[in-house]
């Protein structure tokens, strides 16, 4: 119905083109045509729309994409925050020695294996002499093995020392701050 100034009313009824809808919702008309074969506009007729219906449903596609993003976003959140929880629980752990890093067990046992090393390379040096005064093979022998089961008692005193282990996580921890303030200044 055109009004007495010329210009046409818009009803609940009124149909238009797939121009003029692209026009009215800022879109082309392939788009418009392809909203069309994806569903989500019916035409009336052929290349007609309900203008009022088309709106209403581009609305609701907006607001379908935008709640899911919003989604997305709030999941994405969750998850780094879930992360960085996980983080912080593992990092207490440690710093209380109820968890212990790879690296700082490798270091332990390392350093548990040097001193094994140490005390079986200084039993030559400690037996040389008393052996080579032994004039009895069965003799030599038996200085040897109370040697070596002095150094097995040693070594089953061993213990683990949480101090130690406090003092390793706390120097790799200051390496750890010492290395991101340097690559830091590089940026």
């Amino acid at each position: 119905m055109a009004k007495e100034d010329g210009r046409n009313e818009i009803t609940l009824d009124t149909l238009v083109s797939t121009r003029e809808l692209a026009i009215v919702l800022g879109l082309t008309t392939r788009r418009v045509q392809q909203l069309v074969q994806d569903g989500q506009f019916e035409p009336v007729k052929r290349g007609r729309f309900n203008l009022a219906k088309c709106v209403a449903r581009y609305i609701e596609m907006k607001e379908e994409d935008v709640s899911s993003e919003e989604k997305e976003r709030l999941e994405a959140e969750l998850s780094i925050k879930k992360a960085n929880a996980i983080m912080k629980v593992l990092e207490a752990k440690e710093l209380q020695g109820k968890m212990h890093r790879s690296e700082d067990v490798a270091a332990m046992t390392e350093d548990l294996v040097y001193t094994i090393r140490g005390m079986l390379l200084a039993l030559p040096g400690r037996l040389a002499i008393d052996v080579a005064n032994t004039d009895d093979p069965a003799e030599a022998a038996d200085l040897i093995r109370k040697e070596v089961y002095a150094i097995m008692e040693e070594l089953s005193q061993y213990r683990y020392d949480p101090k130690k282990y406090e003092q390793r996580v706390r120097e790799r921890r200051r390496w750890d701050i010492e290395e991101d303030g340097e690559s830091d200044e590089g940026i």
